[in-house]
């Protein structure tokens, strides 16, 4: 059999370089389209099973809607803005970035509008084009003793830290991640934002854009910092609200400011911004450098690589991370949680509440994406297998209401690798257990209160008898009556006499015809019958 192709459509004029381990790969075919706007980019999408941008396309439901076979989409950069996440999650594709490639350009263009801004050198050069010599209008002040206070300390807040560091300025950083052993690592003094933003000489951002980091630099925030104090922002626009930045530099509050990003990009000609004085803008050139253009291409065409033709999700924002080694390892797991959520939402009691899957096993990695398999198999019956996978299930739970909850167990007595699922629903709880054998065999061990030993492959008769003799027997001639061949018959009971499960695997597809049949015998009270694999 031949290996499959994939189609990846690349726009916003990607560096080639970065694109040559897809070339050199001959499962891929890429097509380039350097401008979304071209007609041709929306004819290409159709085919496409991965597109890369950068920060020019803008990736809304259109585009999403067009991208029918669309499993992963690329960002050539750090900042998402420009893809509609939740549209794409709920579409079932992956979105990536690539958040290392552009660290360096960014910390170094952080500090070049520092300095540019503390030296008032735009304003300089400008004065002296225009054929004065005003030397004593643009008197700086030195870095050297000041403090950098840092709102976010990942990879490029640790650069600018380093950097500024060499100028002799102490640093202090607001980072609710920030652990005690970086903070050491980056000589650098955790503090509450308040404290950051009143000691601060110079402020830098370095925080993603959220509902929780959205003009958090407001006029309120402006007022308690230091007057003469500096601002500088390269991280994500909309972090800073721009009108009252603008009137704080006016009203000489803060001694001056850098933006390279932009609530709207392009920034608006009406912008408060433009007349704004002591402000230096740049046109979001964080990454515009050819190093890191080369390296955010390179670093996300080895992920949408990885995910199209090794499943490896790891670096996906939209879908817990597992890495395609883990995958691989894992996939026994995981298959065993997609049949337990099957057949949870075949016996499930009535609407479904809430999910809470346990697992107890040596793999720490396997909780998260194991939930996120259990709910493929719960929800993929009701809402269709093409509309749920691993990336949507978490979210199409949520848009119903489902709440999802992972609990890691100690290790079972029993077995290595065990997996509960607990459902609750309009009518009452529902109880699933399976289990990994030897080298990785799944089996279903637990359906409500009965004990059983299923092989979750194929078709699977589940039935509520009267534990009476013959039952076996009439259940078994029934089957065989419409050519279907029973490949594992397991019956359990609570006491003699009571109320017995049957789980019967067979070869064939059960029709509802031979499910009725099964419910017209006298001792079945209930039939269900589903596929697993």
């Amino acid at each position: 059999m031949s290996p499959q192709r994939y189609t990846v459509l690349v726009t916003d004029r990607v560096s080639e370089s970065g694109l040559a381990s897809l070339h050199a790969d001959g499962r891929f075919e890429v097509l380039k389209v350097d401008d979304s706007s071209d007609p041709s980019f929306m004819d290409a999408l159709p085919g496409a099973h991965g597109l890369i941008v950068r920060s020019a396309t803008k990736v809304r439901e259109d585009v999403l809607d067009a991208g029918t076979n669309l499993r992963v989409i690329g960002r050539a950069g750090v900042g998402v803005d420009n893809i509609d996440l939740a549209a794409a999650t709920e579409r079932g594709i992956a979105v990536m970035n690539a958040p290392a490639g552009n660290t360096v350009s960014a910390a170094e263009l952080t500090l070049a509008l520092i300095l540019a801004m503390v030296r008032r050198v735009p304003a300089a050069d400008a004065s002296v084009r225009s054929g004065d010599w005003a030397r004593s209008q643009f008197k700086g002040v030195e870095l050297r003793g000041r403090t950098l206070g840092l709102i976010g300390a990942g990879r490029i807040g640790g650069e600018v830290a380093r950097r500024c560091q060499a100028f002799g300025m102490n640093v202090i950083a607001h980072d609710p991640f920030l652990t005690s052993e970086r903070a050491r690592e980056l000589r650098v003094r955790p503090a509450s934002l308040e404290d950051v933003l009143g000691e601060a000489d110079v402020l830098s951002l370095h925080v993603p854009l959220t509902d929780g980091t959205r003009r958090m630099i407001d006029a309120e925030a402006l007022s308690t910092m230091k007057p003469g104090a500096f601002l500088v922002n390269v991280a994500r626009g909309g972090i800073v609200d721009e009108a009252a930045l603008a009137e704080s530099l006016a009203a000489g509050h803060l001694a001056g400011a850098a933006l390279d990003v932009y609530e709207n990009e392009p920034l608006e000609v009406g912008s408060p911004l433009r007349e704004a004085p002591n402000l230096v803008l740049t046109p979001h050139l964080g990454a515009s450098t050819s190093e890191a253009q080369e390296l955010v291409a390179t670093e996300i065409c080895g992920a949408v690589q990885s995910a199209l033709a090794e499943h490896d999700l790891s670096r996906a924002l939209n879908a817990p991370a597992i890495g395609g080694e883990t995958l691989k390892s894992l996939r026994p797991l995981f298959e065993l949680g997609t049949a337990l959520g099957n057949l949870a939402c075949a016996l499930a009691p009535g609407g479904i509440k809430s999910v809470e899957v346990r697992y107890a096993g040596d793999a720490d990695e396997a909780l998260e994406p194991l939930a996120s398999f259990v709910m493929v198999g719960l929800l993929r019956n009701v809402l269709g297998s093409d509309a749920v996978n691993f990336v949507s299930a978490p979210h199409l739970a949520s848009q119903r209401d489902i709440s999802v909850a992972r609990t890691r167990l100690s290790n079972h007595s029993s077995y290595g690798e065990y997996v509960e699922v607990v459902v609750e629903a309009e009518r009452g709880d529902l109880r699933l257990a399976g289990a990994l054998l030897g080298e990785g065999h799944p089996r279903i061990v637990r359906i409500g209160e009965y004990r059983v030993d299923v092989v979750p492959k194929g078709s699977l008769i589940v039935l509520l008898n009267d534990d009476v003799p013959g039952v076996i027997g009439r259940v078994g001639t029934l089957l065989g009556d419409h050519a279907i061949n029973i490949a594992g018959y397991h019956q359990a009971r609570l006491s003699r006499g009571g109320e017995a499960l049957a789980a019967i695997v067979v070869d064939e597809d059960v029709s509802d015809e031979v499910r009725d049949a099964l419910l017209v015998l006298p001792e079945v009270s209930r039939a269900i019958v589903l596929h697993l694999a």
